[in-house]
């Protein structure tokens, strides 16, 4: 933080000419130069905050942009998996149905020959 020239002296002075005893006057000034420099902000520090948080803002964009990217990458390769899976459990599944109406009709055949044998 940036020290801002407060006078004293000055306001010492000042405060005497009103009537306030001289050493009242002194905590008061010692007091408000103390406060001044602790807590009190200035342009040049504001500034300066202004600065970095716009230079935080940037980085978060990028950031962010970059989350974006990866993001967009990851769903289109797990739409391209879930789709080759999708695929491959559609043709599981037509090759299980193919193998089970098969041994069906060989079973209905065999049953249907042997009531033939048979009557």
């Amino acid at each position: 933080m940036v020290a801002m020239t407060f006078d004293t002296h000055a306001f010492v002075k000042e405060l005497t000419q009103a009537g306030m005893p001289e050493e009242q006057a002194e905590v008061l000034a010692r007091s408000q130069a103390m406060l001044i420099d602790e807590k009190l902000a200035t342009k040049q520090d504001l500034k300066e905050l202004e600065l970095r948080l716009k230079r935080d803002i940037q980085e978060l964009k990028r950031d962010m942009k970059e989350l974006e990217a990866n993001l967009t990458r990851d769903i289109k390769e797990l739409e391209m998996r879930l789709t080759r899976d999708m695929k491959e459990l559609e043709l599981r599944l037509k090759h299980d149905l193919t193998v089970r109406l098969g041994s069906m009709m060989v079973v209905a055949i065999g049953v249907v020959a042997a009531l033939v044998k048979l009557l």
